[in-house]
């Protein structure tokens, strides 16, 4: 069977996102998403999503494929594939990588990243083409219909409020989430300091449930947050759950995380999802009080060019 490795069109957002569900059923995925998230990448990211389509022009793979434009280090490059499980031994891995990393060292990459779910087949992939495993990361599942915590009371001079509270002005969550993205565990460091471009690709992205969102409130600043992400289909996920510096240590995160799934379970979600980094002992006991089981694990590979 014949493979080709192209960019994608619009007609392929549907086969894009299955592809992602079928080979990572704990990633969110819909083809609304997926066009979305093609139409608002940032200009400096050289974002390039490819698909491996058969003869008939079934999608059976794709790569995201990005510089991290938001790192205080440049030439970071991105590169992640994903087969349909169905469609495995056709090739079509090879040819996305071998895409993708044209692509980014054009554009200057001097590191490769990649995220490979954690299996002897995909370490042997990845090895064999240069990459060497670093850190590694889980993906957790929580069966909403199996009971959550009780919901608690915050203590006093904290009230938990949804992120439609800041529809007329979100810039304080912005901040929020540039203060607890600068020093979340990783291999690349992210730096939030473009206000617009979150407006677009984050605020207002189609997956985001900002009345399943809660805030945190300490005297009318808010402190911590546990950003939702629903897909239509009963499925809810964190996007990010994290409190300022300035706040940490007094359980806020786990209050608004608690209120967030309590709120997602009585709009009819069943599942929840969310991902720590293996590193991150904090998030994984508070996500392990609330019930959530390891679900898949990935690991990080990185190819240096020299």
């Amino acid at each position: 069977m014949t493979v080709i490795v192209r960019d994608v069109r619009p007609e392929d957002a549907e086969g894009f996102a299955r592809v992602r569900r079928a080979a990572l059923p704990c990633m969110l995925a819909t083809a609304e998403q997926v066009v979305f998230d093609w139409a608002h990448a940032h200009p400096e990211a050289h974002a390039r999503p490819l698909v491996a389509v058969t003869e008939e022009g079934e999608v059976i793979g794709t790569a995201q494929v990005s510089l991290a434009h938001d790192s205080p280090e440049p030439g970071i490059g991105s590169l992640n594939v994903y087969v349909d499980p169905a469609r495995r031994g056709l090739g079509a891995g090879a040819l996305l990588v071998r895409t993708a990393e044209e692509h980014l060292v054009e554009r200057g990459a001097t590191a490769l990243y990649s995220w490979i779910l954690d299996g002897p087949e995909n370490r042997a992939f990845a090895e064999r083409r240069g990459y060497a495993p670093s850190r590694s990361a889980h993906f957790l599942r929580l069966d909403l219909t199996a009971g959550l915590p009780p919901l608690q009371e915050p203590p006093a001079g904290v009230e938990l409020v949804s992120a439609e509270e800041f529809a007329a002005d979100p810039r304080p969550l912005f901040e929020l989430d540039a203060a607890t993205t600068a020093d979340e565990p990783g291999d690349v460091k992210a730096e939030l300091d473009d206000y617009p471009h979150w407006l677009e690709s984050t605020w207002n992205h189609p997956l985001h449930a900002r009345s399943l969102t809660v805030v945190a409130v300490v005297e009318g600043v808010p402190a911590a947050f546990s950003a939702a992400r629903t897909d239509g289909l009963g499925r809810y996920s964190s996007g990010m759950t994290g409190t300022a510096p300035a706040f940490r240590g007094r359980g806020l995160a786990k209050l608004a995380k608690n209120a967030s799934l309590h709120r997602a379970r009585s709009a009819g979600c069943t599942e929840a999802f969310t991902g720590n980094d293996a590193g991150n002992g904090p998030m994984l006991a508070i996500n392990e009080w609330f019930g959530y089981t390891v679900d898949a694990t990935e690991v990080r590979y990185v190819r240096t060019l020299g």
